[in-house]
């Protein structure tokens, strides 16, 4: 398998870019989970790739969805977390009343193209979101996936995506892990699986 790039032609008006977890307790430098992956996004130029992504891709009449994940202050949707949701819980992450779980500022200048939809408290963008029903609506084939973090949230993603009947693609550009090793592990060995592995150059010449 090729990991690297696809010849697949993508009907912009069904496509959607998919952006997962672009929040500031990932991304600024005083956010509360900056620390797992804020040096991966920084070597691997997550944040501006996507806004050249964004720059380019809003023009082509492609469908941008951000789902972000938040919570009460208290906690309350999450019973018994384990791993992630644990240590999001104990540190305080993504409440909803905190900056931490606003959205990065640097995409605020694309907010009114970009459908927010709310209600992630897990790990998958599928759930209890409605991005299915408004993939299906729009008539969206192809989903584009960008975010962090490459393991859990991009890796649950992508699987339900593929799973539904959506033709995948992961930027591998535009996502970040908590290791070089982990990020090319996944887009070497894993997401080539189910999905197609491509760069933010090649997603773009894509588009029919």
């Amino acid at each position: 398998i090729d990991p690297t790039s696809s010849n697949m032609q993508m009907n912009p008006t069904e496509t959607a870019i998919l952006l997962v977890g672009y929040q500031n307790d990932f991304f600024r430098a005083d956010g509360l989970l900056h620390g797992a992956v804020g040096e991966e996004i920084q070597n691997r130029n997550v944040l501006p790739n996507t806004l050249r992504l964004l720059e380019r891709a809003l023009f082509s009449g492609v469908t941008v969805v951000s789902t972000p994940i938040a919570f009460t202050d208290d906690y309350r949707e999450l019973e018994n977390p384990v791993g992630i949701l644990k240590t999001i819980k104990e540190l305080g992450a993504f409440r909803k009343s905190s900056p931490g779980s606003r959205t990065v500022d640097a995409l605020q200048k694309f907010s009114d193209r970009i459908v927010e939809l709310p209600g992630k408290q897990g790990l998958c963008s599928f759930s209890n979101t409605g991005l299915d029903s408004l993939l299906q609506e729009r008539g969206i084939k192809n989903v584009v996936i960008a975010g962090v973090v490459t393991s859990v949230c991009i890796d649950s993603t992508a699987r339900v995506a593929a799973d539904t009947g959506y033709n995948v693609t992961i930027l591998s550009d535009c996502t970040a892990g908590r290791s070089a090793f982990e990020q090319e592990f996944y887009c070497n060995e894993i997401f080539p699986i189910f999905s197609t592995v491509s760069s933010v150059d090649e997603t773009l010449a894509s588009f029919a």
